[in-house]
């Protein structure tokens, strides 16, 4: 009758959909999910039931303040309304995760539920008091004799109260062998290894599913049990397909319905936004508008409408992306940047009849303060039980499982961190390794694989993964109701203080057809909101994003050289590698080259064709000549899903719908029976064309490649826009572009260390972290970057702040004493290299820091000062770059590998720089700092490694085998030596690697890994 599965937080240990698999597979024809203190898992659970033709019901096992448990469950609508709105107010209050209730809480919302308890018998009493013939005597049997015991006592009770009994088996897991996962979900739980867990842990495996003849078998004695559980299953009337919900409505102006107020501002924006108002662009606002009033879809619109209103009104910049870059009512109403009419932009790629669901907007906004006031403006709107962010499930990966499931078996912390890591770097990159290959690893670090804790241990991290750990918040999904919101799903609060959250994630929202509006924080909108007035303050110049010129000549020199660190969306290593070979002219050419390194492109094979062709080296082609008009800007090669919709439009006489209906069949890999369907009427359209088989075949192969992976053109035009004002800013701009980076960061694809070196061999002063000089955030300082002092590792932002409201400072004591700085943080600033402009160096300064975080205490306070003369020998130039690295992770100064140059020099190892001046083909040494591993799922796993020299940035091609063999060195060593084969071809320059050495001495560099 009853299950709990893994969303109930480490004491369930099956995902819902694999419970209602083996309820199929036994022929349960209902089941209730309750989860502890929640409804988390009830969407993936009705949708798994629902495809089954199983009955899914609704409740959930609340913990009692007065301790203890109380199981509800869902009878009707107003039931499940109640049970929302007790959670909510249950978890209001409390910590993260520790919702509490109390009988007079729940009396508050009894109507439409039913309570099933096992407890003593005062506690049933005041249960059956509560829940007026709702109440049901639970009975579990699983072969325990205190268990019958309690079973006996709860029969007497239920005769004597004349309440029902119910028979379940309190399920913990689908199957008997599942078991195993559950007791270290147990351990995990209660902070216990399984060897001290003792009763903790369930004396044998009996709650799995049981079918109906096992639980016949089990309660013969008490049929009346059995046959109570199946009337009960059919008096619970209740399934998540009657929600409910309902979008908010927009306050209107009086007169004004949702669609006449829409069609007024779209129109009057339209007459500021197209210029000019063409013929054409007026019919496709028509046309749009007549199918979002046929939709009822005004209200969202004019929903997110206010929303960039409010960004606009309080200097946010603010951009829609995604499909909703297609609609020119959107562009009309100022919520995206791009003229989808100008770029020939397919509206059905958004919205059309036959999709049968909401349209997706996503608005990104600058990380931190700004896009906070955005997420508030919401809650404010909609008020505290009308909108919520959508949760964020956070699931058992690599390291987190390996590391809990050592701990849980018994190992030692030391050898569930080594675990950990080891099982990090076996799982290295997007390419999942197979179970068999970890012994090996295990073995290389000193673990016997034929020990049975260490087969344990091999299985069950493997089991564990993808089980939820918590429930986090989404970066930005926010979900608004009219009415109440916690009546459609329980609300709870946010670590995060002002926030409130759902129990359910994106696609659950989805799936259940709740809107949800993407309010995201995109790090690059934050750089370039605060180097726009640092230009104007700085340099007298005002800058209009809007407004840049299109052509300028020194952003694509840039991008045509891939000088492009820092750039929005085309600083990775495939895109440096690419953009040589795109070699842009034109804005559409960033277009292009935004969408092209993707997934799509890439296992299509749609790359080398289009950059041969883009090369002059094969001549332009397409599969029919009804095509070319589709496919000329691409050059017969198809890179976006809007082309992709528009070949079964021209090819097959798809309509805009049929067409999104087969990307969406083939996308996201429905039935083969729908797939086979739609290939066949994409197939006899093509036919009734005149298309021939060969180019038939060409067709519906790009379709298929795409289909899952192809970029939109409306998301790529959006980022290529931020891609330019980026490379623009960097290219006019360089200071305010790093001090506004260095502050947004971390975002983008490199670490600062990296950013500051790629400053300065662009001619930008960047001046070292001071307590004199230095605010918490850089600034821009005589034309160049002075660092903050946020870089320094474990200084408090308090302390920052306050030295920088303090300044300047006479010496040591003086800052020690007007800060009130302990002699941790003085020490991390004196290491850091901060004290010098009061003219110490680094022994000299932490010399001086022991000795001025000390008081001398009443005893010595009038003994002389001790001299401030420090005994120590300085560093040398090499430990200062150490002692940066240990202390920042960066360094204004030499760059690490400079001062391993002369040595390297001996050793014919060449720099990045004078890579590029070698022939191709030339056997060669390079050597760097790591500051970037990828291993893409697309690359037949082939691994890419990223070296930074003081010269510039070198990449390294590594074959799978040489991975598999060197492992331990590439994923571990801050700095190598790579010897191999020189690619230097069509502007791109690569090693092939063959042979690696460690650069020792090299000391903590910060990388980027795809882990």
């Amino acid at each position: 009758m009853r299950v709990a599965s893994a969303f109930s937080f480490l004491d369930g240990a099956s995902l819902p959909e694999d419970l209602i698999d083996q309820a199929a597979q036994k022929d349960v024809p209902a089941m209730a999910l309750v989860d502890t203190n929640g409804v988390y898992g009830a969407p993936r659970f009705y949708t798994a039931a629902k495809k089954a033709h199983i009955k899914a019901l609704v409740g959930a096992e609340l913990v009692l303040e007065c301790g203890g448990r109380a199981t509800a469950l869902v009878e009707n609508r107003t039931g499940y309304k109640n049970l929302c709105k007790l959670i909510t107010a249950g978890a209001a209050g409390k910590p993260k995760g520790e919702a509490r209730f109390t009988w007079e809480l729940i009396e508050q919302y009894v109507e439409g539920l039913h309570c099933l308890t096992r407890a003593d018998d005062e506690t049933v009493q005041k249960i059956s008091g509560i829940f007026k013939g709702r109440t049901h005597i639970e009975l579990q049997r699983h072969f325990i004799r205190e268990e019958e015991h309690h079973n006996q006592r709860l029969i007497a009770l239920a005769r004597r109260l004349r309440l029902p009994l119910l028979a379940t088996n309190a399920i913990r897991y689908a199957r008997a062998e599942d078991k195993e996962l559950h007791d270290i979900l147990t351990c995990i739980r209660e902070g216990q290894h399984v060897d001290n867990a003792g009763r903790l842990l369930g004396a044998n495996r009996e709650r799995y599913i049981k079918g109906a003849d096992e639980m016949s078998a089990l309660f013969g004695d008490l049929p009346e049990a059995l046959d109570n559980a199946w009337e009960l299953s059919q008096r619970l009337d209740f399934t998540l397909a009657n929600l409910g919900y309902q979008f908010p409505q927009y306050p209107l102006p009086d007169g004004e319905t949702d669609m006449s107020f829409l069609r007024k501002i779209a129109w009057n924006g339209a007459t500021a936004r197209f210029r000019p108002l063409t013929g054409k662009a007026q019919m496709q606002i028509e046309k749009e508008l007549a199918m979002i009033e046929k939709l009822d879809l005004a209200g969202y619109f004019l929903i997110v409408w206010d929303i960039v209103q409010f960004c606009n009104r309080e200097k946010i910049l603010v951009q829609g992306r995604g499909s909703a870059a297609n609609s020119a009512v959107c562009y009309a109403l100022g919520i995206t940047a791009v003229d989808p009419v100008k770029m020939e932009l397919l509206f059905e790629r958004f919205l059309s009849e036959e999709r049968g669901e909401w349209p997706d907007i996503d608005l990104d906004l600058p990380s931190g303060d700004q896009r906070e006031k955005a997420i508030q403006h919401v809650y404010q709107t909609y008020g505290v039980h009308g909108a919520a962010m959508t949760a964020n499930v956070i699931t058992y990966r690599d390291r987190s499982a390996a590391r809990e499931v050592g701990k849980a078996l018994g190992f030692s912390l030391e050898q569930a961190d080594k675990l950990s890591k080891c099982v990090g770097a076996w799982h290295f990159g997007e390419i999942r390794e197979t179970i068999e290959s970890m012994g090996e690893q295990l073995a290389a670090i000193g673990f016997d694989p034929a020990d049975l804790r260490v087969q344990h241990f091999m299985r069950l991290q493997t089991q564990i993964q993808n089980l939820p750990r918590h429930l986090g918040q989404h970066s930005g999904g926010m979900v608004m109701a009219r009415g109440r919101l916690d009546e459609v799903v329980p609300l709870e609060p946010a670590t995060m203080p002002g926030r409130v959250v759902i129990q359910w994630d994106k696609d659950d929202c989805a799936d259940l057809g709740i809107i949800k509006v993407d309010l995201l924080g995109l790090g690059m909108l934050q750089a370039l909101e605060e180097a726009i007035p640092l230009i104007r303050d700085n340099q007298g110049i005002d800058v209009d994003l809007a407004h840049l010129p299109q052509d300028d000549r020194r952003v694509y020199k840039m991008l045509n050289e891939a000088d492009t660190i820092g750039m929005f969306q085309v600083e990775s290593r495939a895109q440096m590698a690419s953009l040589p070979r795109n070699a842009p002219k034109t804005f559409y050419d960033i277009v292009v080259q935004v969408a092209i390194i993707r997934p799509g492109p890439i296992v299509g094979g749609m790359i080398r064709p289009f950059f041969d062709r883009r090369q002059g080296k094969v001549p332009v082609e397409y599969p029919h000549p009804c095509l070319e008009p589709i496919l000329k800007r691409t050059l017969g090669v198809p890179l976006f899903q809007e082309q992709l919709l528009r070949i079964a439009m021209v090819a097959a006489n798809f309509t805009g719908g049929e067409a999104e209906e087969l990307r969406r069949a083939m996308g996201f890999k429905r039935s083969m029976e729908r797939m086979h369907d739609i290939e066949g009427r994409l197939r006899g359209g093509m036919t009734k064309n005149g298309i021939d088989q060969k180019a038939q075949e060409q067709i519906v192969k790009s379709i298929t490649s795409f289909a899952l992976y192809g970029f939109p053109e409306s998301h790529a035009a959006s980022f290529a826009l931020i891609a330019y004002a980026s490379a623009y800013i960097k290219a006019h701009h360089p200071a305010a572009f790093y001090v506004s980076l260095l502050n947004a960061w971390p975002m983008g694809f490199y670490h600062p260390s990296t950013l500051i070196k790629d400053a300065q061999r662009h001619g930008v002063t960047v001046l070292p972290v001071d307590v004199n000089h230095s605010a918490w955030k850089c600034r821009w300082e005589d034309g160049g970057v002075r660092l903050g002092l946020r870089f320094v590792k474990g200084l408090r932002e308090v302390t920052g702040k306050s030295i920088e409201s303090a300044q300047p400072f006479a010496s040591t004591d003086d800052l020690a004493h007007r800060c009130r700085l302990r002699d941790d943080q003085l020490t991390k600033l004196a290491y850091a290299g901060a004290l010098a402009s009061l003219g110490l160096r680094r022994r000299a300064a932490l010399w001086q820091a022991a000795q001025a975080a000390r008081s001398p205490g009443e005893l010595f306070s009038g003994a002389p000062a001790p001299s401030p003369a420090s005994p120590l020998r300085e560093m040398s130039s090499g430990d200062e770059t150490l002692a940066d690295y240990d202390s920042m992770q960066l360094t204004t100064g030499p760059h690490l590998l400079q001062h391993f140059r002369s040595r390297l020099k001996r050793d014919n190892v060449i720099s990045a720089l004078d890579l590029k001046k070698l022939p191709n083909g030339r056997r060669v040494a390079t050597a760097g700092a790591v500051i970037v591993r990828q291993r893409p799922g697309t690359a037949k796993g082939f691994v890419f490694l990223t070296l930074e020299d003081e010269t510039g940035i070198s990449q390294a091609i590594v074959n799978p085998a040489l991975f598999r063999e060197h492992r331990a060195l590439i994923v571990g060593s801050p700095g190598l030596i790579v010897e191999g084969i020189l690619q230097n071809n069509e502007g791109q320059c690569s090693v092939k690697a063959e042979k690696f050495w460690p650069l020792d001495g090299v000391g903590e560099v910060a990388s980027h890994d795809f882990h």
